[in-house]
C-alpha cells in the first residue's frame, strides 16, 4: 500500500499532537518536519482542525481494525486458555503497536480541552472495552465456559484493573514485564472466580 502525503502528515501529526498537544502544535512545524511548504500543507488539508479531525478518524478506525469494535468483535473462545490468549494478544497490541502508543498519550492529554477526545478517551479506556468483552463474555456463558451473570458487570470488572496496569506500563515503561505478569495472573484469577466449574 502506497504512504501518500495525506497519511504522511497523519503520521507525523500523531507524533507532533502527542508530544505537544493541539494548543502546542504549529502547522509550520509541521510542514517542515515533512519538507513541505505551509501553503503544500494546505493543498491536503484546509486547517490544523481538519488535520486534527482526520487524525482522530483514522486512529479510530486503526483501533477498531485491529483491536476490535461493537461493529468488530473478536471471535467468541471455544476454551478458557484460548480466552486468555485472545486477551493477551489484544493487552500486548495496546501496550506495544506505536501508533496506539501516541494515541493513548494524545488521548490522556487532550481529554480536557476537547469534547471530541474526551469521548473518545472515555470509548477507549472505559465503556468501548467493556462493551466488546460484555459481548465476549455473553458468548462464553452460550458456550458453558462460564457462570450465568451480568456480563457487562462482569467485564466491568474485568476491564478496569487491565486498564489501570496497561497505564501502569505507560508511565514505568521498565515495569512492563511485571504488568504483564499481573495482567495474565488477573486473567486467571478472573476465570477462576467465574469459569463453569
Amino acid at each position: 500500500m502506497q504512504n501518500t502525503t495525506k497519511d504522511r502528515i497523519l503520521e507525523e501529526a500523531l507524533i507532533l499532537f502527542a508530544e505537544n498537544g493541539y494548543k502546542g502544535t504549529n502547522l509550520r512545524d509541521l510542514a517542515a518536519r515533512l519538507g513541505l511548504s505551509k501553503s503544500a500543507l494546505y493543498k491536503h488539508y484546509e486547517s490544523k482542525e481538519a488535520i486534527w479531525n482526520a487524525l482522530l478518524d483514522k486512529m479510530e478506525a486503526y483501533y477498531a481494525q485491529r483491536f476490535g469494535s461493537m461493529d468488530n468483535l473478536p471471535k467468541t473462545p471455544d476454551s478458557l486458555e484460548e480466552f486468555i490468549q485472545m486477551s493477551m494478544g489484544m493487552i500486548r497490541f495496546t501496550v506495544h503497536d506505536p501508533q496506539i502508543i501516541l494515541t493513548r498519550k494524545l488521548l490522556l492529554t487532550e481529554q480536557f480541552h476537547d469534547a471530541r477526545v474526551c469521548k473518545l478517551a472515555t470509548k477507549h479506556f472505559l465503556e468501548g472495552t467493556a462493551n466488546i468483552y460484555a459481548k465476549v463474555f455473553e458468548g462464553m456463558m452460550a458456550k458453558g465456559l462460564l457462570q450465568k451473570q451480568d456480563p457487562a458487570m462482569m467485564a466491568f470488572s474485568f476491564t478496569a484493573p487491565i486498564s489501570a496496569l496497561i497505564h501502569l506500563c505507560d508511565r514505568e515503561t521498565e515495569r512492563q514485564p511485571e504488568a504483564f505478569a499481573r495482567m495474565e495472573a488477573y486473567l486467571r484469577y478472573f476465570l477462576d472466580l467465574h469459569a463453569v466449574q
